[in-house]
């Protein structure tokens, strides 16, 4: 495994760095935050035009078709951000669901608006619990002459409020997950944001919401193990922009103790200083590791499963402690909303549940390297 970029990635990197610099400084994350305008839509809309919400798609449905670590290289950036909008709950993770279950004619319908930002499609998969898991799905799919009705309440919906449509995972009559496709526009549809989060997150509900039998993606039972599928490729691109999060606190923080002066001398001589710098430091290169290790695994078609579960476990855990060491760095003037450290501190708790905590990867992780005995 390789680590150094190549010409392409060091321009998809440069090109990524240059947008996020100019379109989403530090204070303007922050104040999208408080004022609760974190959906950003319009922005989407300029990084799709940049071929960003379409790199893992094919070619013949108006992609770039570039490798995973070639998407991750650009998310790594967008998580020094941390920038938030549907880059991933529609470009990255809806747009694998469709490559991984779809029917041709779905893909042909869905894929290329996609890529172009036209439709921004965001997966609405958890209940009450908010596990991810395939037994708690309490969402009910039932069918009717005309179709299905669907009946339940989504939540911790990433990206709801910039979404034109849902994927909905629902339990069908007998028992099996489906994931079926519902317009934003759908009589019986409501949503309901949800305060604390960095990202856009909301409820969803669904009352009795008809969708037509063409909207299933798939068969219906079959939706978790597409799920699964679309998961395991997505989820080390969503760990890169935790890597692009971590390193970014790195650096600030880093460059703090080289320039705060205490006693006569820079922060960074006092060895409890230190000792957070180097703990921040160990996370941010075991998340490295893992997640374009996994990535590589992804692209050279070697099994990835364990390490994509991995990846999400070490990845969440390195960004939400890489805040608290550097937290303990800042003190006070970290913790103040126009530092680009509270930024991080919000989005780190936000994704450390989104897709699974650490602890239920670290399971996962372990169900893959040593699977159960079929009863």
């Amino acid at each position: 495994m390789d680590l150094r970029l190549t010409e392409t990635q060091t321009m998809f990197k440069k090109v990524a760095a240059d947008f996020v610099k100019a379109e989403a400084p530090s204070h303007l994350l922050t104040q999208w935050y408080r004022k609760k305008e974190t959906a950003q839509i319009e922005l989407y809309r300029k990084a799709a035009g940049l071929g960003w919400s379409g790199m893992v798609i094919p070619e013949q449905y108006g992609g770039a078709a570039t490798s995973y670590t070639d998407c991750a290289v650009v998310f790594e950036e967008l998580g020094r951000g941390p920038l938030p909008g549907p880059f991933f709950s529609s470009g990255v993770v809806s747009a694998l669901v469709v490559l991984e279950g779809a029917s041709e004619t779905q893909k042909k319908n869905l894929l290329p608006a996609i890529c172009s930002g036209k439709s921004i499609v965001v997966s609405a998969i958890t209940d009450k619990g908010a596990h991810w898991e395939p037994e708690s799905v309490e969402t009910r799919l039932t069918k009717t002459s005309g179709g299905f009705v669907l009946d339940g309440t989504k939540r911790f919906v990433f990206d709801a409020e910039a979404a034109t449509s849902f994927i909905c995972a629902a339990r069908t009559e007998s028992g099996g997950i489906a994931l079926v496709l519902v317009d934003r526009e759908s009589q019986g549809l409501s949503i309901t944001p949800q305060a604390g989060y960095m990202a856009s997150v909301a409820e969803v509900r669904l009352d009795r919401v008809q969708a037509a039998g063409s909207n299933v993606l798939g068969e219906a039972g079959t939706g978790w193990r597409i799920l699964d599928r679309a998961l395991e490729k997505a989820i080390p691109i969503l760990c890169a922009y935790q890597v692009g999060a971590c390193q970014e606190i790195f650096d600030f923080t880093a460059e703090y103790t080289r320039t705060r002066v205490v006693f006569g001398q820079p922060i960074g001589r006092f060895q409890r200083v230190q000792d957070h710098c180097v703990d921040l430091s160990i996370h941010l290169d075991a998340a490295r590791y893992v997640t374009y290790e996994t990535l590589w695994k992804l692209d050279s078609g070697l099994p990835a499963t364990a390490g994509s579960h991995e990846a999400k476990a070490v990845a969440s855990e390195a960004y939400y402690q890489a805040c608290n060491f550097a937290h303990m760095v800042f003190a006070g003037p970290g913790t103040d909303y126009q530092h680009p450290l509270m930024a991080h501190s919000v989005m780190a708790h936000t994704l450390y549940q989104y897709l699974g905590t650490p602890l239920h990867h670290k399971r996962k992780m372990m169900d893959a390297l040593y699977p159960r005995a079929k009863e």
